[in-house]
């Protein structure tokens, strides 16, 4: 149990790391209208990834046998899905969606209105979902309906965390934080989720296809 709530958390993190326009515009209000705008701005952003969570681990529990049937292939598939994400967000750019001109005062509710339709309109966030549930094992036949409730909880707590974490940084270090630090942020992100493509290909095929097990490897 504590292992799918810990995968939970990291999906969250790596889902909402990526500074897309939804993470430009967040970090935007909390330059231009402090940290809590941009928090809310955050989680209108999470909300809208623990639904496509919730629609993704429906749509893989209808097909579980299938599942379970074809793991290697599955995980296999998965870290290629990875890999394609992890190098679009790597070379991505970070200022890409995001209008110049400066913005109207917002409410918050309109902070995480417009957060949340900005999130929700990009449906390829599903992919992602796809290859990271694959590849960590977040959907499997022994999971009830109840553990992965809350193993999609944890992916909102992952979210938030991330969304608190990084507006207390951005307004404590405003005076310093620049286009390069989005950029390079995107870097790393994408590295991470390029660096569990290649561990997950390289862990299937050996175990898998070519039926090599890892620590007779190491060794």
């Amino acid at each position: 149990m504590f292992g799918l709530l810990s995968k939970g958390v990291v999906i969250g993190v790596l889902v909402s790391a990526p500074m897309g326009p939804a993470g430009m515009l967040c970090i935007q209000r909390t330059l231009n209208k402090g940290r809590w705008h941009g928090f809310v701005t955050g989680l209108g952003a999470a909300t809208s990834d623990v639904i496509y969570a919730i629609i993704t681990c429906l749509g893989m529990g209808v097909v579980v046998n299938f599942v379970e049937a074809n793991e290697a292939p599955l995980e296999l598939l998965g870290s290629l899905v990875l890999g394609v994400f992890g190098y679009y967000i790597f070379k991505s750019n970070p200022l890409a969606g995001i209008q110049k001109q400066k913005e109207k005062k917002l409410s918050f509710t309109q902070d995480y209105i417009t957060s949340f339709i900005l999130t929700f309109s990009n449906m390829l966030i599903v992919l992602l979902y796809i290859g990271l549930f694959a590849r960590l094992g977040f959907v499997l036949p022994e999971y009830s309906v109840w553990m992965l409730l809350w193993g999609v909880a944890c992916i909102g707590l992952g979210a938030v965390l991330w969304w608190f974490g990084i507006t207390y940084f951005v307004s404590r270090l405003k005076k310093w934080f620049n286009i390069r630090g989005i950029w390079l942020l995107n870097r790393i992100v994408g590295s991470i989720i390029i660096i569990l493509s290649v561990v997950g290909l390289i862990s299937v095929l050996l175990t898998s296809y070519f039926h090599l097990p890892l620590l007779q490897i190491c060794n």
